[in-house]
């Protein structure tokens, strides 16, 4: 198990090792979390690693059990050059997409690092608009690339961490439970109570629930949800 446990970390630290065969030793994984849902904000992790060796059983965020993300993302903060993580607000997403959001949450997470990076991974089939660092934007690279995994599971520990807050605050949707992805509970919630302003209210079905009114004048309809997070 150990051997097959290196030789997995060793294909997930390719992109870097490559990298540094050219001289780039500084590099930099980018990942975000929290896309899909239709509340919360969404949250980006840049993580600066020399090594991954020391970080057994890293992986794709989505890979890993809560349990499992919360023990690597203290072993991440530790083992790490540097790292940050940053997001862009509910607000944020309505006023200017979730696209150019979640580009602004990486291009913050980035700004926080404290030592510059020599070449940033992204995970997607994208670039990250408005960057001076070289880059490579990798497909599926929270799979591919070890400095990508880290921050996957930065940026999902710390999104998680943010939606148990909001449960809190509206307990009637059950965030802690969806993390506000469209679940069949969470559209019900909607649908009886409204949205509340944890809510996109650019995203449909979440759009739809809002009053012509409402709509036209940028408001939210918070409904009942808003009375009683207000008691």
């Amino acid at each position: 198990m150990r051997d097959a446990e290196e030789a997995r970390l060793n294909r997930l630290w390719q992109h870097e090792r490559k990298l540094a065969a050219m001289g780039y030793t500084l590099v930099c994984g980018v990942d975000e979390a929290g896309r899909g849902p239709l509340a919360g904000p969404v949250v980006a992790a840049a993580v600066i690693l020399r090594d991954c060796r020391r970080l057994e059983g890293l992986n794709d965020s989505k890979r890993l059990t809560p349990r499992q993300r919360e023990q690597l993302a203290l072993r991440i903060k530790e083992a790490a050059v540097a790292w940050s993580v940053k997001g862009a607000t509910v607000e944020e997403i309505n006023a200017i997409n979730i696209l150019r959001a979640t580009h602004l949450a990486m291009r913050r997470a980035l700004a926080g690092l404290k030592v510059s990076p020599d070449w940033v991974l992204v995970d997607g089939p994208h670039p990250l608009p408005e960057l001076a660092i070289p880059q490579t934007p990798l497909v599926k690279g929270d799979a591919a690339s070890a400095c990508i995994a880290a921050a996957s599971i930065l940026a999902k520990v710390t999104r998680d961490r943010i939606m148990d807050m909001l449960d809190k605050q509206y307990p009637v949707y059950g965030f802690r439970r969806h993390r506000g992805y469209p679940t069949p509970e969470h559209i019900a919630a909607l649908a009886q109570y409204g949205p509340s302003p944890a809510h996109r209210l650019t995203f449909s079905p979440v759009r739809d629930l809002l009053t012509p009114g409402a709509r036209a004048g940028g408001r939210r309809q918070t409904g009942r949800a808003g009375e009683e997070a207000a008691a």
